[in-house]
């Protein structure tokens, strides 16, 4: 009897697994934290792209007195220079995110070539590599910001490079313990017996193997990059050109606001840094935990780890 015909969709469904199959989505879905930050942080992205026509006031339109407090016409009062805060913080929101975003793919190219490179040719190469990034890691964060940024200029451009090219150490250390792994598999090996180039077993086999990962670790390398951008305005160091939550921080310190008790040009801006940052924290953790077989060994991972019951005894205690 010969075998039944697969009709065309279940084809098509066999040999491309739908988007319910992708660990990406299945990491979103499956954890209650992931869905949260991907919602906040979806609501963020949106706040950022239609700030121009749902603000209530203009970036730079002055609609009161300094530091007016929060009424009904300005929820969130008004900051040093009689701006509406509301409006200030959702074109804050735009440069934050980009510098951000923009940082985490600086980061994610560089300490994902790295790692491909230390990960699957190793020997010298991967020492040599691993030496460099051993170095980064061990120079201050802070510190060289500080210095580079003072040097280099304050542009959002060179701002967006300096945090891109200090944070690309953990994605490089991640990405090479997942290539040393993927070079060993057997069909890596029969590749390379037939006569497959390395330029070709990396962009055919590696990358796309190491790609959900270097995901999951870019969104963790934005939450990083907006925390750094932040703490690098809020020191003076930051474009004074383009309006940020670090820069919206750093102008209500430098004009006494605490002072005079206006907490409204200081408190929501750190929220929303805070609450960025959490929700970009959670969706990485959760895509990590997912495609990380190490993160899922129970006995190793204290957020899957469970407590057994102990069986009743015979007494009855």
């Amino acid at each position: 009897m010969s075998a039944p015909a697969i009709a065309p969709s279940e084809e098509l469904v066999t040999r491309r697994p739908g988007l319910r199959n992708n660990p990406v989505v299945v990491a979103m879905l499956g954890a209650r934290q992931a869905l949260f930050g991907g919602v906040i942080l979806a609501i963020v992205i949106l706040i950022a792209v239609l700030a121009p026509w749902i603000a209530p006031y203009g970036e730079h339109e002055r609609v009161g007195d300094v530091f007016d407090g929060p009424s009904s016409s300005h929820w969130l009062g008004l900051d040093d220079g009689g701006f509406d805060m509301v409006s200030l913080m959702m074109y804050g929101t735009r440069v934050s995110l980009i510098v951000g975003f923009s940082a985490a793919v600086v980061a994610m190219v560089i300490g994902g070539a790295i790692g491909v490179l230390a990960g699957y040719f190793g020997g010298r190469i991967d020492t040599l590599l691993m030496r460099l990034t051993d170095y980064f890691l061990a120079i201050p964060d802070l510190p060289l910001m500080i210095v580079v940024a003072a040097v280099w200029g304050r542009s959002l451009r060179n701002i967006i490079l300096i945090i891109g090219v200090i944070y690309w150490t953990t994605t490089a250390r991640v990405v090479r313990a997942q290539v040393k792994s993927i070079r060993e598999r057997g069909y890596i090996r029969r590749t390379r017996v037939v006569g497959a180039s390395n330029t070709r077993l990396i962009m055919r086999h590696v990358l796309p193997q190491v790609a959900p990962l270097l995901v999951a670790t870019a969104v963790i390398m934005v939450a990083y990059a907006i925390f750094a951008e932040t703490a690098i305005a809020f020191l003076g160091l930051g474009d004074p050109s383009v309006t940020s939550w670090g820069l919206l921080i750093q102008n209500a310190f430098a004009r006494d606001a605490i002072s005079v008790g206006a907490w409204w040009a200081i408190v929501p801006p750190g929220v929303a840094v805070a609450i960025v940052v959490v929700s970009l924290t959670m969706m990485g953790t959760a895509i990590e935990d997912v495609l990380n077989p190490r993160l899922r060994v129970s006995h190793l991972s204290v957020r899957r780890f469970r407590m057994r019951p102990s069986p009743p005894r015979e007494d009855g205690r």
